[in-house]
Formats: C-alpha cells, structure tokens, sequence
C-alpha cells in the first residue's frame, strides 16, 4: 500500500486520550458517548468499574500537568472562527494582553477563536495552555499551545478549566461556548467559585441573550435580577481584560 501523500491531508481523525487515530481506525464512538450510551444493558457490571479508573487517570493527568500553571484566564469562543475576522484578532489581542499582564491563557486548544487567543499569548511570550478533547471529528491541538492536555471525557476538561482559571473571557461562539459560559455562571450563582469574573465580548452579539434573562426568566422568578450581574459585557480586547484585572486576578511575581 502506497504511503499517504499530501492529497490525504482532510483524511478522518480522531484523538482518544494520549492516541491518535487515523482512517480507518478513527471510526467509532467516543468515550462519552460510550459512558452515556444507557443501551448496553447489564455490561455495565464488567465495563463501568473499570471506566473510572480511566476516568481518575485523566483527572490526576490534568491536575499533575496544570498545577504549576499559576494566575490563569480561560479564553472561549467559537472553532468556527475564521483567521482574520474580527473575532479572531479580538481573540488574538485577548492573548497578547493577558500573556503581558503576566496571565497564562487557558483554552479548548482548537481552531478558530481558541487557536486566536493561543497565538496572541505564544507570540507575546506567555504562558500558552491548550485543553483538547476527543470529538468523533478531530480538531486537535493547535500549534500555538505551549502546555497541551487531551481528554476523552468533557467533564474532566470542564473541571479544569474552572479550576486552573480565575477568570473566564467569552467570545462569541456556539453550543460548546454556551455550555461553558452557563456552567461558569451557575457556578458563581451557586457559590461554588467566588470573586470569579465572567467577560462576554461583543455587546451586540450578547445583548440579546441578556435581554431574554432579564425579560424572561427574571420576571418570570426562575433567577434573581442580581444573577443577570454575573456577568460584564465588553466590546473589545483592551476592555474584557481591564475588567478581569480589576477583579483582582492575582499576577505572577
């Protein structure tokens, strides 16, 4: 068989934990999926048990590999992000500014916003930190991540972004981003983390998701009107990082 050329370069990949793979042996469920698939009946006896073990490796992994990180910013934002589009160079700015404030930049470690925010730390000489997961369509690290961790399981890598962050920047993005900012969010509302600022860039873009909170679920009783304050909008790189850094986030020496 021939070697693969460089025609081959969209061929399917995947990453499982610390292994990749490729064509043929890229097909086939994730570990999440395989963890929430309730269809296997009794197997869990003999399958689930084990399961944790993996599941406690990647979280001593994370732990071992972020411990030394030190102050740290969680950068989100969409993989669908296009090089030179002005989200993409707000998220490059983002990384920049924090790496000069001497703030490790934390991300999912894909493309698009995520890949900007890297850039910016790497090329401003920071701390640049990327956290893969495995997807049944590979991303994989991007280039600019300087500290990178894989994991098979999103509540792992949710566990350390909070945990290695003191502060999260959000981007406009889709379902993943919404999932990450409303977990931040609950998590401030529900005093799990404190003095925690959550930044959401582009006014336009968000307002209208704060409206509906407000306007909805406000006067509807399901949060309180102070919850709506967890959360400080920005329209630029230079303004989301002043608000972060004026919370408090604590700098390297």
């Amino acid at each position: 068989m021939s070697a693969p050329t460089g025609s081959n370069r969209n061929v399917s990949a995947r990453r499982k934990g610390p292994i990749e793979l490729r064509r043929d042996q890229a097909q086939g469920s994730t570990s999440d999926a395989r963890l929430l698939d309730t269809r296997a009946g009794g197997e869990f006896t003999s399958t689930d048990p084990w399961r944790v073990l993996r599941i406690q490796s990647e979280f001593v992994e994370g732990f071992g590999a972020l411990a030394n990180v030190g102050p740290a910013v969680s950068v989100f934002g969409s993989a669908r992000t296009k090089p030179g589009s002005p989200y993409y160079e707000t998220a490059t700015e983002v990384g920049r500014l924090l790496a000069e404030a001497n703030i490790a930049v934390i991300t999912g470690g894909g493309p698009g916003s995520m890949e900007a925010a890297n850039k910016g730390a790497c090329e401003a000489g920071g701390l640049s930190v990327g956290l893969g997961i495995e997807l049944p369509f590979e991303q994989g690290i991007n280039e600019w991540v300087d500290l990178g961790v894989n994991f098979r399981y999103f509540f792992a890598r949710k566990t350390m972004f909070v945990k290695y962050a003191q502060g999260f920047i959000v981007l406009p993005g889709g379902l993943g981003t919404l999932d990450e900012l409303f977990e931040a969010m609950v998590l401030v509302q529900t005093k799990k983390v404190t003095s925690f600022p959550i930044v959401l860039i582009g006014r336009d873009f968000w307002s209208p998701m704060i409206e509906w909170i407000r306007n909805t679920l406000v006067v509807d009783g399901l949060v309180w009107a102070e919850d709506v304050d967890i959360v400080q909008l920005a329209d630029t790189a230079e303004e989301a990082v002043a608000l972060v850094l004026a919370s408090g986030v604590a700098r390297k020496a």
